[in-house]
């Protein structure tokens, strides 16, 4: 072959690989199918149209994390082995493999929408940092499901009434939380809650009221307690290879991709939360899901007081002694900017 063959073959091979790699598809685990519309209405749109939504010319291959036969718990180990290239971390339930991530939603420190972006905006590059440093991970941005509420079969009237129930819990804080009032927390994964409450495996569970219409715990439960244990905080992480193969331009239209992802989420999760409290309670309006009849519990002053003080009196020094154990300095860096707030 000539000088010139030669050349003109190599461009072309050249020129077939960029066009493969603009091309690519980026293999992405999705929120569980069964948590309902988050991830219908807007996670699982945002991947199927991925190409539009972030201006890059990769597609993304979605899978929700309940139908790959992988365990939510082990997504960080996932992402560090790249075996995904994007998952939509559920953040309590892989914080055993990063207890930092806890530090985004401890019981008691986000009792609405407004604070939970606050600690979000403030806390979460020391998420990103411990990710990056362990887990080959980088955090596109973090959203809520909304707040945590508490459905029952038992007959309750407070939270003071959970002393003897089983309740299901989804991370390590509020289980110690749930231990300080008297109840048995019973960590389960969301799929398994449904059937365990009517079963009579617990009393009780921990979710948002639309996550849980759409489950159908309202089927096998009776009382809704709406009072905001948690923001339940989920994320988006990358593998690092994945990112920094990815030259600057096409980084910087994939962080803005998930930035607008997020915000929509986050609109959304309130407009969830209102209508799915109605849902749940027989109100007259319901235009999310499907509409039941609970018994609305209306949180005593005990109740609210409880959860006001729950920061500083359980779930803080609960998880600053397991945080520090394995991240030096990580409870000094949340006093650094969250822990402004709080006098301990």
């Amino acid at each position: 072959m000539t000088l010139t063959g030669t050349m003109t073959a190599t461009l072309a091979a050249t020129t077939i690989l960029a066009g493969a790699a603009s091309a690519q598809s980026l293999r992405v685990m999705g929120q569980p199918v069964a948590t309902g519309l988050i991830q219908s209405n807007i996670e699982q749109p945002f991947f199927e149209n991925f190409a539009e939504e972030t201006g890059l010319e990769m597609s993304a291959d979605y899978q929700p994390v309940d139908v790959t036969g992988i365990k939510d718990t082990e997504q960080l180990r996932i992402l560090k082995g790249g075996l995904f290239d994007i998952v939509s971390l559920r953040l309590s339930q892989v914080s055993r493999d990063e207890p930092t991530i806890l530090g985004l939603d401890l019981v008691g420190l986000n009792p609405d929408y407004e604070t939970g972006m606050d600690t979000v905006e403030k806390f979460a590059p020391a998420v990103d940092a411990a990710l990056q440093e362990k887990f080959n991970t980088k955090l596109l941005g973090v959203w809520p499901f909304g707040p945590q509420v508490l459905f029952c079969e038992p007959e309750i009237a407070s939270l003071s009434d959970l002393k003897g129930l089983k309740v299901r819990v989804y991370d390590q804080n509020l289980a110690n939380f749930i231990s300080l009032v008297g109840g048995t927390p019973v960590p389960l994964s969301f799929p398994e809650v449904q059937q365990s409450l009517a079963r009579g495996v617990v009393d009780c569970a921990i979710t948002g009221p639309s996550s849980a219409n759409s489950a159908g715990w309202p089927e096998v439960t009776a009382y809704m307690l709406p009072i905001a244990f948690q923001l339940a905080m989920n994320g988006y992480g990358i593998n690092l290879d994945t990112w920094n193969a990815m030259s600057a331009e096409e980084q910087e239209k994939l962080q803005a991709g998930f930035d607008s992802l997020v915000a929509d989420i986050w609109s959304y999760s309130e407009e969830l939360f209102v209508d799915a409290v109605s849902c749940n309670t027989g109100g007259e309006s319901c235009e999310t899901g499907t509409k039941y009849d609970l018994t609305l519990v209306e949180p005593s002053d005990a109740d609210v007081e409880l959860i006001g003080t729950a920061v500083t009196d359980v779930s803080f020094p609960a998880w600053q002694e397991t945080c520090d154990a394995v991240n030096e300095g990580c409870s000094a860096k949340w006093l650094e900017t969250v822990g402004t707030a709080y006098e301990f």
